[in-house]
């Protein structure tokens, strides 16, 4: 850990930077996910730019779900120390060390790791993170665990083997969108997205992965997908998931977390669910993980103007 880091509060609390990008900050330690951390990435431009002061510098460890340039951008990480711990799916090492990276550690679904005194485990995520000219690369989550336990969902689709995280999250950080008017196969949508709080059951849900980056040239006339996805997936979780508190926390927002969590009951209870909810999702979905059958899926473009 940094000397800097060590003697922080044992606090919890989440930063959403932006798209897929969280500072987890939990007993002590500074977690940061797919970071990007520049106004402009290939095509894509960030909606409001980050401010020099407001990009996190100082982090213990850095995950990484996969290998898309929205998720992995070299001129992002190098922005942190070049020694930093890049937690990283299997596939991806070599990629980072020919880009100047130090310090990587290679994880596959249901491998754990430590930083400091809080537990990494990665976890399956339903999306393809293949590149005509990358690395070919695992795509995952990670449940962040210490006193609180946070699912970081990275790029998925609903899946499953969403049911066995169950039991103990107390935070869900689930993508419900992404950098365009449309939105392509393995991925959540609001509604999907909502559908998967019945599966996971965390005391508090954050959608991420919407309102910042646009295509160049879409930014000026305010499209809805920048700013109707999350406000969807609000309505969508307290329609099939109403057990689940929900905040919508916008780019460069900081949450703290322990008095709101302190403040919510101490579990999930099916008793709340909505009459039907659990049939739609649950048990259809727990049927497929019961008998090892992965359901169909099918090419979908929901769309936001």
């Amino acid at each position: 850990m940094h000397d800097s880091l060590a003697t922080s509060s044992q606090h919890c609390a989440l930063t959403y930077v932006g798209h897929a990008t969280v500072l987890i900050e939990l007993d002590g330690v500074r977690i940061l996910t797919d970071p990007l951390l520049r106004n402009r990435v290939t095509f894509l431009r960030r909606r409001r730019p980050l401010g020099e002061h407001a990009a996190p510098r100082a982090v213990d460890a850095v995950l990484i779900s996969h290998c898309h340039l929205d998720h992995l951008d070299l001129r992002s990480l190098r922005r942190l120390d070049r020694g930093v711990r890049l937690i990283v799916p299997r596939g991806a090492g070599r990629y980072l060390a020919r880009g100047g990276m130090r310090n990587i550690e290679e994880l596959q679904a249901g491998d754990t790791t430590t930083v400091g005194g809080v537990t990494i485990r990665a976890t399956y995520a339903q999306h393809d993170g293949a590149l005509p000219f990358g690395p070919r690369a695992d795509c995952l989550g990670f449940v962040v665990g210490g006193r609180r336990q946070v699912y970081f969902a990275g790029d998925t689709d609903l899946f499953p083997a969403m049911a066995q995280l169950a039991g103990h999250l107390d935070v869900a950080l689930l993508p419900v969108w992404g950098w365009g008017p449309t939105l392509g196969a393995d991925h959540l949508d609001p509604r999907r997205a909502a559908q998967a709080l019945a599966l996971l059951r965390p005391r508090l849900a954050i959608p991420i992965h919407w309102g910042t980056l646009h295509p160049v040239f879409m930014g000026w006339c305010n499209p809805r997908f920048l700013t109707e996805p999350a406000r969807a997936f609000i309505r969508y979780a307290a329609e099939l998931a109403p057990q689940v508190l929900t905040r919508i926390l916008q780019p460069s927002t900081r949450l703290a977390l322990d008095a709101l969590l302190d403040s919510l009951p101490a579990g999930f209870s099916e008793e709340r669910l909505p009459d039907g909810s659990q049939q739609a999702v649950g048990r259809r979905l727990r049927k497929y993980v019961e008998f090892g059958i992965r359901p169909v899926r099918r090419r979908k473009h929901h769309r936001f103007y």
